[in-house]
Formats: C-alpha cells, structure tokens, sequence
C-alpha cells in the first residue's frame, strides 16, 4: 500500500458550547495504561453523499465534545506532579484527506501495521503532558467511493467502553439527533471513586502491573485477523463447562495454540495475562455509564505441560477462576498497590514512559488476552450504516491477542487479532483450525 494520501483540511474543533474547565484527576488505573493514543479504523464501503460531508462531522463534533468534554483537553501534571487531563476545551484534531486507495486495497487482507496507522490515523505526540490533542480523527475519502474513519483517542482518557460510547453520540448527532438523545444517559467523569485506601492495603503482589511482568525484548512481530466460524467457536465451546464464556473458551484455546506454535519446553512456566472490567464488580458498582479506564488485571501462570495436556475445559475453568476472582476486594488492592508503587500515583517526567511503555513487550513465553465481545464497536452509524469493519489500525505488543464482533453483515462467530512472531504463524494457524 504505497499510493499518496493528500491532506485536504486540518482543524481543531472545540466543543459547541461551554464546558466545565477545572482539571481532571485520574485514577491509578488511567496511569497505568499504555502512554500513547489507541488507533482504530472504521471502514464505509459506500456510504452515499452527504453522510461523511466534513462540515457536518465538524459540527456533530463538536456537539458531542459538550458531554465528553476531557477529550478537548490536553493532558499536563498538576502541582503534585501527578498526570491530570486539562479541561481546557482546546479542542479534538480532525483531518480531511483523499486517498489514490480503495477499499479493497486496504481491507481485502486487513493487517494492522504501522503503514496502516500512518495512512489513515492522525499521529500524536507519545509520553506525558504535552500539547498533543487527546482525541484526533480523520476521515478519508477513497477512491472507490468509500471513506476510512481513523481515531486515536489517548488511553489515559477511557477504556475501549467509553471510547465506543463517544463514537455512539458523534455519529448520533450526525445523522441528526439531539446531543442528549444521541448520548443517553450522560458520561459519569468523576474518577476520585477509583481512588486508593488511605493508607494504601494491598493484599496481594500485583505482579501483573510490574514492571518485570513486561520484560520481553523487542522483536519482529506481525499482525493477523482470523475469522472463527460458528462451527469452530460452537466446538470450541463444546468442550468446555456449560456457562463457561466465548472469551474464557477461546482464550484457552489461544493459549494452547500460541504454547503449541512456538515449541514451549513442557516444563517451562507460561504466563496468560488477563483484564477484566470491574465497573459492576465494585461495591458498589461504578455508574453504567462512568468515563474512564476500569480495567483490571490478573494473570495466571501454568507449566506448558499442563496447558497442552489437561483438558480445553479444565484450562477454561483455570481461566474462569481468575477471571472471576476479580472483585470488589481485588480491584481495591490493585488500586492500593499501584499507589505504593508509583510513589502516590505521582507521574513525574522521565519516569512515566518506563512505568508505562508505549509497546507491551510480552515475554516469549507468554501470551495477553484481551475482549472486546459485546462492545458497541459496530454501532456508528453516521446516517448511512454501521462501519463493514472496525479493527485496530496498529497493534503495540507482540503475543497480544484481541477478540472483537464481526460486522454487523457477518455470521455468529467473531474474529481474533493476535500479533505474533511471523515463524510461528504457519504452525498456529494449523492448530488453531484443527477441524476446518
């Protein structure tokens, strides 16, 4: 994909009408997130005329910058020297370009890369508080007829549900509802209820936020998106207990599969990284609609031996199990150690990237899972749609594996993104379509 993409426009769209300008605090949680912007693409094969017309996304913009009005501001680190985003209504990047593309060029082998991210996706300064915008957008139109919608929103600002729940109002707005319509329930921004014990109590060694945890080396990796049949999830499932979910199920298998693909010694000790939501797992629970990072991590750790050679259901289980340990008392301890760790949660310059690196340098034994089943990724709909696909523009870690819906024209299965060593790709695709 080496054709020119021209810049037609660039602007800075602030929010519509005034908004709250006091600084914004963040959790632990927000800081402890990778330090750079999450790119996406949402692909529109023929979306008509009209629909993706700048001035109306501009104007749909900025309507609905009023209720998520932190992603018009620009982080910057408080008199405590902790990261805070900065109300300051400064505004969202927005960019307008062609491409000499179309869609077929770019989505009939979908892989996220760098190429794809600089192509269709605005880019931002990385690190802490400069005066990069914390959301960027562009809108591509193609050759074909079809448009390209990039976004970076930067991770310290929400999680995959806020940033989805965005995407819900700007394209709400734009097909012509009112903002409050279009936004529902309005986004909760008060993030002093993730704030940690006083004094901090963790109960337990978070190793999954250490900085040992992410000790793998930089090495060549590439990107694959492989569509799992419903034929394959239902007998993937099938071996597992019934209540067991898509995601504990496949993510077993995953594991196996990545254990398989890259000759583990069986009595090597293999790592599968887990995150979990847990705005309905606090007590009590965040609110529906709470705006910010509420992901938790854990880990499970297992001899090769015993991934390859109990069970799928048994390893699912093993999975469940931590999956579900994750409650009130968990979050709370996490939340306390992080505390502890970083020194108060303050995020001072120079130390920020290395406590939270843009890369996840995964070991090579080891494997992060990641969902976003029953995310509302497909619905944004700018008046002519929902997206045919809606995937990340780049990936920042190698063993990193995404579970995501297919489009809404698709069958019941979903797709897995895994970013992996390319020599091990041709064995994992063997084991990982056993039966097809």
């Amino acid at each position: 994909m080496t054709k020119q993409v021209v810049v037609v426009d660039t602007a800075l769209v602030a929010p519509s009408e005034e908004t709250p300008r006091q600084p914004l605090w963040l959790s632990n949680l927000d800081l402890a997130v990778p330090r750079t912007h999450t790119p996406l693409v949402y692909y529109y094969p023929a979306p008509g005329t009209g629909s993706f017309a700048p001035d109306r996304l501009r104007a749909a913009l900025g309507a609905a910058l009023v209720p998520f009005y932190p992603l018009a501001g620009r982080l910057g680190v408080g008199p405590d020297g902790r990261l805070q985003i900065e109300c300051n209504s400064k505004g969202a990047l927005f960019v307008v370009a062609n491409a000499d593309l179309t869609g077929a060029d770019v989505f009939d082998d979908y892989e996220p890369s760098s190429e794809i991210r600089n192509t269709f996706v605005p880019l931002g300064e990385s690190g802490e508080a400069n005066n990069s915008p914390i959301s960027m957008f562009q809108v591509t139109f193609l050759k074909c007829g079809g448009v390209v919608l990039g976004t970076a929103i930067h991770h310290a600002a929400m999680d995959g549900v806020g940033a989805f729940q965005f995407m819900q109002t700007w394209s709400g707005v734009a097909r012509g509802l009112d903002v409050a319509e279009a936004c529902g329930p309005q986004p909760f921004h008060d993030r002093t209820l993730l704030h940690a014990r006083r004094p901090p109590c963790p109960t337990s060694d978070h190793f999954v936020y250490s900085p040992a945890f992410l000790s793998g080396r930089p090495r060549p990796y590439v990107t694959r998106i492989y569509s799992v049949s419903p034929k394959l999830l239902a007998d993937v499932k099938s071996r597992c207990a019934p209540g067991v979910s898509t995601y504990c199920a496949v993510t077993a298998h995953l594991w196996r599969c990545v254990c398989v693909a890259r000759g583990l010694a069986p009595g090597a000790d293999t790592r599968l990284g887990l995150p979990a939501n847990v705005r309905h797992r606090l007590r009590p629970p965040l609110p529906r609609t709470f705006f910010g990072n509420a992901v938790v991590r854990d880990h499970v750790t297992a001899p090769v031996s015993t991934v390859l050679g109990a069970p799928l259901g048994s390893v699912a289980e093993t999975i469940k199990k931590a999956v579900d340990r994750v409650d009130d008392a968990f979050a709370r301890s996490v939340l306390d150690y992080l505390e502890l760790q970083n020194a108060g949660g303050k995020q001072l310059s120079g130390q920020a990237q290395a406590q939270a690196p843009r890369e996840q340098l995964v070991p090579a034994t080891d494997l992060w899972a990641v969902s976003w089943l029953g995310m509302a990724m497909y619905d944004a709909d700018f008046g002519s749609g929902a997206p045919r696909f809606v995937a990340p523009a780049q990936m920042f870690g190698i063993g990193t594996a995404y579970m995501t819906p297919r489009g809404p024209d698709r069958d019941d299965g979903i797709a897995v993104l895994i970013s992996l060593e390319p020599e091990y790709l041709s064995c994992f695709e063997k084991v990982f379509f056993y039966n097809e």
